[in-house]
């Protein structure tokens, strides 16, 4: 009962903790839906352009893709061109900018811009310049004037219109492409898709949200979005994670596109259609946004890994039926779009809204355990070597523990690392399902409940610790001598090492969750 009652204590204390040290996550539901005004994603207004035969499909030319050097300030990055054979001149022009995450133009747009010059657009994709670009730091502002220089040399292609040049930027590369149009208004049109529209950080909770709601994952587990994204990290990591683009789509002067799959649980795609509309060109005059959704398609619009072939039928014939179809109805057209949450304000967290003290926490408690034992069995060669003589006369190191401290010293701090490396195992497992698309009630339920009672277990030995000390310092009261929990210095430092390091990492797994309670 003892027991019983000092691991319940243990537990809510936990719980407790783990509920004041961070936030809970309570998304606001999306009210409010897009109800596009056609089923066709066809573009509008075309009859000018195909009357004038600037309106083509794509598969009408041929594609001649040639490999060229884009000069930047103090770098160089390739990119592939590809030109439309035999399609006259006066063409328009589209630069590619990349999402997260590809960066070479082996990797990015195959279909989208051999399709798009086939249809007798010039279409160049640049590599990402990415000795300036990691994990943990990105410049847009610094991105949108390395990419600035392909729309130079684009504009400089024989046969190219330089005055009808513009962007085609993808995920990420839609917080680029505005402040490349505000800063240059003379590219002439953006098409930005599968755009986030809101902040990084919020984007990757909204995100995340999502992937856990499609794998089915216990309610605990939600709590965790806001304490990993919300976090900060020592300064220059993840500087990017607050920009907000809303500056630079109000300072837009040329027509926008906006293109979704509605399959795209990653975006959006909603509330960054309903922010682009409302924000674009607010303090500059007029730039139009037509908006399409592409029904079943992902968030690299494609469906059964195929690029969805409407999209670059829309995009050519929006790019080159301008003007008209800058402003032609209908405005949004496509499959019906739904978002369940909005992409809210990422709450921070209290006490652990440093990475550096999450990280620390498990570094600095996994150290403290290996510290102990380490001194213990220095020590105890010590010992050996005094007791075979080969010390200095009279040096007899002495250390020991009372009897049953040590097993449950060895399973406090091995189960708890146990608990720990369970749980970032059942993280990347989650993780891995969710960027598949798959469920597996087995590792989604059957994991977090392991992780929970392997949590629990140790919280029980944590109790037998704590009763079996007081067993001996009732002992001692009652006048035996021999009744100390620990003899000698590597023996206290051995049991405080442990119970510090393992007091540190039960503290992080209560902040992950693992010891809720409903609290």
């Amino acid at each position: 009962m003892r027991t019983v009652t000092s691991s319940a204590a243990i537990l809510v204390g936990l719980a407790v903790v783990g509920a004041l040290s961070g936030p809970a996550w309570d998304p606001v539901p999306l009210t409010e839906q897009i109800r596009p005004t056609a089923t066709s994603t066809e573009i509008g207004g075309l009859d000018a352009g195909i009357a004038a035969g600037r309106v083509h499909s794509p598969g009408t030319f041929e594609v001649r893709e040639t490999e060229v050097e884009v000069q930047l300030d103090g770098y160089e990055v390739s990119a592939l061109l590809r030109e439309p054979v035999d399609a006259g001149e006066d063409l328009p022009g589209m630069v590619f900018i990349h999402g997260a995450g590809t960066g070479r133009w082996e990797d990015a747009f195959p279909e989208q811009a051999e399709q798009i010059a086939s249809a007798g657009i010039v279409t160049l994709v640049p590599n990402k310049r990415l000795d300036t670009y990691t994990i943990w730091h990105r410049d847009y502002v610094a991105m949108a004037a390395d990419y600035q220089h392909s729309v130079e040399f684009l504009r400089g292609v024989d046969g190219v219109d330089p005055d009808h040049v513009g962007l085609y930027a993808e995920s990420e590369g839609t917080w680029i492409a505005p402040i490349m149009q505000a800063q240059d208004p003379r590219i002439s049109f953006t098409v930005l898709a599968s755009a986030p529209v809101v902040e990084p950080r919020r984007q990757a909770a909204f995100a995340v949200d999502n992937y856990l709601r499609s794998t089915q994952v216990p309610w605990q587990v939600f709590r965790a979005i806001p304490r990993t994204v919300g976090i900060q990290l020592p300064s220059g990591m993840l500087d990017f994670a607050d920009f907000d683009v809303t500056p630079w789509l109000e300072q837009q002067t040329a027509p926008v596109l906006v293109v979704y799959g509605t399959a795209d649980r990653s975006m959006p795609i909603v509330q960054g259609t309903r922010q682009i509309i409302a924000d674009t060109a607010v303090g500059s005059g007029f730039a139009p946004v037509t908006v399409r959704f592409y029904d079943g398609a992902d968030h690299g619009l494609r469906v059964d890994g195929d690029v969805v072939p409407e999209l670059s039928r829309d995009v050519a014939a929006w790019v080159q039926g301008m003007p008209e179809t800058a402003t032609a109805q209908p405005r949004i057209a496509g499959a019906q779009p739904e978002q369940l949450f909005l992409a809210s304000s990422v709450p921070r967290p209290r006490w652990w809204g440093n990475g550096d003290i999450i990280i620390g926490a498990v570094l600095g408690g996994v150290g403290l355990l290996l510290v102990g034992p380490f001194v213990w069995g220095a020590a105890s060669l010590v010992r050996r070597a005094a007791a075979a003589g080969r010390l200095v006369p009279g040096v007899r190191p002495t250390t020991r523990m009372a009897r049953g401290i040590r097993p449950l010293l060895l399973g406090l701090g091995g189960g708890t690392v146990v608990t720990v490396v369970a749980l970032v195992a059942y993280l990347m497992a989650v993780a891995r399902l969710a960027l598949n698309d798959a469920q597996d009630w087995l590792v989604v339920q059957g994991g977090w409940l392991g992780v929970r009672l392997l949590g629990v277990a140790v919280v029980v030995v944590a109790a037998l610790l704590l009763g079996r000390v007081r067993d001996l310092r009732d002992a001692r009261r009652a006048g035996d001598r021999d009744a100390v929990v620990a003899f000698g210095w590597p023996a206290h430092l051995t049991l405080w090492t442990v119970l510090v390091g393992t007091a540190s990492l039960l503290l992080w797994l209560a902040y992950w969750g693992v010891f809720q309670l409903g609290i």
